[in-house]
């Protein structure tokens, strides 16, 4: 029976996920890649510790599928965008990757944003220049790393990492291509985008764009034997991850808002003509002349797996000793302090935020009478206000009447009937547990021709789909505390470069 794989790629665990044609997950295994932060906002992965996770993630898929290798018709990746994974002039990797919670770049970031390079970015790339824009971290390299600068062979981000690691053949895609250095207009490269941000000198380093659904290469015999995959099964170029899930959540479409509350505040909506503001990334999408319009943050729900990894280590012990989640077991204290009146507040920015990269994260607002139930309703709330600043953003410039939601958060009917009541507007949940891995499922379906295009989802969305409508009472409470969510930001933003400079003062003392 003819079948998909979808490789989803996060910030923390990488996917196999294989589909079959109409839709339903066959299987799905997971690898954990880890982390390194050598020092304070730097974040890296090692790439050929990613590429040995995901293969054994591939390999198991296949054993849980119950089905022949040859089955598998067409493969697609995605994965974390923004950051960047570098190869040598000998195609090796240069290096750790750097992931996109990186904020290394900061002051350069600041400096471009007070000189005449915003403004000049906005109207070239259709974005101003953030701290984990490969851009950024290019500039980064160069002043403090010029001798690894100098050896720069490749330009990728992670899918594309990974599907050199499928085929051996170098590229990205359009949806990957425009996060530093395309044209707004034309999307297709700038060279002047290269020069704007002063690294012009590694121009030829950028690889070739394909579309998302376009089959770039195929498996190859070492790959073959070391997944269990068919040598010669087509790989398609993949896609961003934003875009992804969006599609694979069914909210790929103009007049919808698709937020996807992953490690990152995602915050999408399709255009057929380009709409530059500094609000927003207007980057390429999966077609020509369409255009995804991307308000986001490093700030959803990272913040909420760090609480439980941090403060619940004992409680995610005993839960898996019991055989279940540790968000089922926290289920019964979550809806209580949903049910109670609480003044405090989170501001989700342990990675970064819409306010720059000094923002921190804080609790605002606790008694002693508060418990950890009260702190993760607040860190849930503050995650949801975090998307609402970017959904209010959007649509200053676009027309949309509802939100999507995916990620691990949408699991939760307490969770996404909360972000309803904050939006003010229905939000639609399906039944995707992996929604970017199907969303890059649909490119290689579409690149081999089983679907007439990467949006031609053959599931009835309708019936897999849910919606939560907003309580009027509850809504209008949320307005208040949003409110002063946002007040407390503004004030504490003179304050957080201050908190920075402890942690420096620390070191040199």
């Amino acid at each position: 029976m003819p079948s998909l794989l979808g490789i989803d790629s996060g910030l923390t665990v990488t996917k196999a996920v294989i589909f079959d044609i109409d839709g339903t997950p066959l299987a799905v295994a997971r690898r954990r890649v880890t982390q390194f932060m050598p020092k304070a906002r730097h974040v890296e992965r090692d790439m050929d510790e990613l590429w040995t996770q995901t293969a054994d993630a591939i390999a198991k898929a296949i054993k849980l599928s119950n089905r022949p290798a040859s089955d598998i018709q067409a493969i697609a990746a995605t994965a974390h965008g923004d950051g960047i994974y570098l190869l040598d002039k000998t195609r090796k990797p240069l290096g750790r990757a750097i992931l996109s919670l990186d904020s290394r770049a900061g002051s350069i970031v600041e400096q471009w944003l007070k000189s005449p390079v915003a403004d000049e970015s906005l109207k070239l790339t259709g974005q101003l220049p953030h701290v984990s824009a490969p851009s950024a971290l290019l500039a980064w390299i160069k002043a403090n790393e010029p001798e690894r600068f100098v050896e720069i062979g490749h330009i990728l981000s992670c899918k594309d990492w990974l599907r050199f690691c499928l085929t051996g053949v170098v590229g990205t895609d359009r949806t990957e291509a425009s996060t530093s250095f395309t044209n707004v207009t034309t999307q297709d490269y700038a060279p002047d985008a290269l020069t704007l941000f002063g690294v012009d000198e590694i121009t030829s380093a950028l690889p070739p764009a394909s579309r998302s659904d376009e089959i770039v290469g195929y498996v190859t015999e070492a790959v073959a034997r070391r997944t269990g995959l068919a040598e010669g099964t087509p790989v398609v170029a993949g896609l961003h991850d934003v875009t992804a899930s969006a599609l694979g959540a069914g909210g790929y479409a103009s007049g919808v808002v698709a937020v996807i509350a992953g490690t990152y505040s995602i915050n999408e909506t399709l255009s057929s003509k380009p709409s530059v503001d500094r609000r927003w990334f207007c980057r390429n999408a999966i077609a020509p002349s369409q255009w995804n319009n991307m308000s986001i943050s490093p700030a959803s729900s990272a913040n909420y797996e760090w609480f439980l990894d941090k403060l619940c280590a004992s409680d995610i012990a005993g839960a898996e000793a019991a055989g279940t989640s540790i968000h089922t077991m926290l289920g019964p204290e979550i809806e209580a302090a949903f049910n109670r009146p609480s003044s405090a507040l989170f501001h989700p920015y342990l990675f970064g935020s819409p306010y720059g990269a000094e923002a921190t994260a804080s609790f605002f607002g606790l008694g002693g009478w508060h418990d950890r139930a009260d702190m993760l309703r607040a860190v849930l709330e503050g995650i949801a206000f975090n998307h609402k600043i970017h959904v209010d953003a959007l649509s200053a410039g676009f027309s949309f009447d509802q939100a999507r939601l995916a990620g691990g958060v949408s699991r939760n009917p307490i969770v996404v009937q909360m972000f309803a009541d904050v939006f003010g507007m229905p939000v639609t949940v399906t039944e995707t547990d992996e929604a970017a891995a199907w969303g890059a499922a649909l490119c290689a379906g579409a690149g081999i021709g089983v679907y007439s295009s990467p949006q031609s989802d053959p599931r009835d969305v309708g019936k897999i789909a849910r919606t939560y409508s907003p309580d009027p009472g509850r809504s209008a409470d949320y307005r208040i505390r949003y409110q002063l969510f946002r007040d407390i930001a503004e004030a504490m933003t003179p304050l957080w470069p201050r908190i920075g400079n402890l942690a420096t003062q620390h070191s040199q003392g």
